[in-house]
């Protein structure tokens, strides 16, 4: 049994697929390059098929990794395998990953389709993708709710036909790990040539336990795990990156098997990820929350300043945490802020854009003492908004909220070139700046979330504001940063409406 487990993420497919997450392809682009950096195998960049943005992203992502399989996800049907091929033609190493449903219910009641029909209708999509690439992913949709019989037909089948990694996916969280373990030694031992392929799962969180089950079935001789960073993903996630690597790095006397995965990048990936989709990380979260390290108990502390190994089985800086925490200050020059933000994995444009956002880091730099890694980030993520994205912007701002009177908010927008100012009450100077803002946007959405986090420790942090608008059944999150949480509320409020305005943004990819 091979000692490599091999990582698959798809924080850019399936992790995307959470309501609000859908992210712009230099979004994309940038969680491709920190992935890549923290040494992910493969790469699920997108679903191609999906949408010509989609396909572009994945096209980009392509063309700029170099070192991690970049791959497409495909429905076994002729158009979506060979928009995936077309796809991921620039990469130095590419991957098609095709699936159809094999459950009795998605069969009968989505496909409606015979299982002589979807036998047949699999092989025929692994022969469309070895028209592109050798490597090919096959996956049988819903395994998890399948009859292991017809499972073992359909991987003999594909595999014949010529797939090279097989994925048994919980597609709905059903399993608990003692049974799904049990398929996945069953599968490898029944299906013929199953030593030919890499086994793999992909494991939904509908039970809290998509990571309790995938490394169940690595146990069982799975040598591939597809999973996101933070566990992103649609309903309740994925199996979370870094909860597998480091529980099979933690405990390889258990697994037998490690992964090349770079962990001292895990923390930055968690933190980017969270930025860009505005899906704050929970404080308990194993690994990146922020108390994963934390002691308040007196009987843990005394004993971790004793001896670490104490209270923690895992050091802090392994996983990234403790490493580059303060960075620049108001007297950093150009060149270093430059050099920070290649190291970040930020790419910038042009030098204009680096004027740009150079000035804009001076003006925080005068605001706060310290500019932190998180700042940058923060910083950069409003730089990317691009002028087409931009139908509104928000030019100044006034507020007043006083004990006993009614807060007011007093807004000067630039709504398509032209300024406007407009004015409004509220129950508090937030409620009166989304007000002020809605009076002239007119855009009927729906608030389903409004969350304040800060972004770094001390009072003169910025505060990051995620909101989340509904209309017409598209669901978009918007972030802004600022040290004036009013302000940054502001910012979140006209970062959302630009993307439901914007023609270049889409549903999730799967609706």
């Amino acid at each position: 049994m091979n000692d490599k487990l091999i990582i698959f993420d798809t924080t850019l497919r399936d992790g995307e697929q959470s309501p609000g997450a859908s992210m712009t392809r230099d979004e994309k682009l940038r969680i491709a390059r920190q992935l890549e950096r923290m040494r992910v195998d493969v790469i699920e960049a997108g679903f191609a098929a999906a949408s010509n943005g989609d396909f572009e992203s994945v096209r980009a992502i392509a063309e700029a990794i170099k070192e991690s399989t970049v791959c497409s996800l495909a429905r076994a049907n002729e158009n979506d395998i060979r928009r995936a091929g077309e796809a991921i033609r620039p990469a130095a190493r590419g991957r098609i990953h095709t699936f159809i449903a094999t459950s009795p219910i998605h069969m009968e009641k989505k496909l409606r389709m015979s299982p002589d029909e979807v036998v047949a209708q699999a092989v025929k999509a692994i022969g469309w993708a070895k028209e592109y690439t050798d490597d090919i992913e096959f996956s049988a949709e819903d395994a998890g709710r399948s009859e292991i019989d017809f499972l073992c037909r359909i991987f003999e089948a594909v595999i014949k036909a010529g797939a090279t990694t097989i994925n048994v996916p919980d597609t709905v969280g059903y399993n608990v790990p003692e049974q799904f373990a049990a398929t996945i030694a069953t599968l490898i031992e029944r299906v013929p040539n199953a030593d030919q392929v890499v086994w793999s799962v992909h494991c939904h969180n509908d039970l809290g336990l998509a990571v309790a089950n995938s490394l169940a079935a690595v146990r069982a001789g799975a040598r591939q795990v597809e999973c996101t960073v933070n566990g992103l993903g649609e309903r309740a996630g994925n199996a979370s990156l870094e909860e597998v690597v480091m529980a099979v790095r933690t405990r390889r006397d258990v697994f037998q098997c490690d992964t090349g995965i770079d962990t001292t990048q895990i923390v930055p990936a968690s933190k980017l990820v969270s930025g860009v989709t505005g899906f704050p990380v929970q404080p308990n979260k194993a690994i990146v929350g922020a108390n994963a390290f934390a002691h308040e108990s007196g009987i843990h502390q005394d004993g971790v300043l004793k001896h670490r190994e104490t209270y923690e089985i895992m050091r802090a800086e392994d996983v990234g945490w403790g490493a580059n925490k303060l960075v620049l200050g108001k007297h950093s020059g150009r060149n270093a802020f430059r050099s920070r933000l290649q190291e970040l994995g930020i790419e910038v444009e042009s030098e204009e854009h680096l004027n740009h956002a150079f000035a804009r880091f001076k003006e925080l730099a005068d605001k706060k003492h310290e500019i932190f890694d998180e700042d940058l980030h923060a910083l950069m993520s409003d730089e990317a908004t691009t002028p087409e994205l931009e139908h509104f912007r928000l030019v100044s701002s006034r507020f007043h909220s006083e004990t006993g009177e009614t807060p007011q908010a007093e807004i000067t927008l630039a709504v398509g070139g032209h300024e406007t100012h407009t004015a409004a009450e509220g129950s508090g100077p937030v409620d009166a700046a989304f007000k002020a803002i809605e009076s002239v946007a007119q855009s009927g959405t729906d608030l389903l979330l409004y969350s304040v986090n800060a972004i770094t420790t001390g009072t003169d942090a910025q505060g990051e504001v995620t909101v989340r608008l509904a209309k017409d059944g598209r669901v978009v999150n918007g972030q802004g940063a600022d040290t004036d949480i009013i302000v940054a509320s502001a910012k979140a409020y006209l970062n959302a409406l630009n993307k439901l305005h914007s023609k270049l943004e889409r549903v999730n990819p799967q609706v």
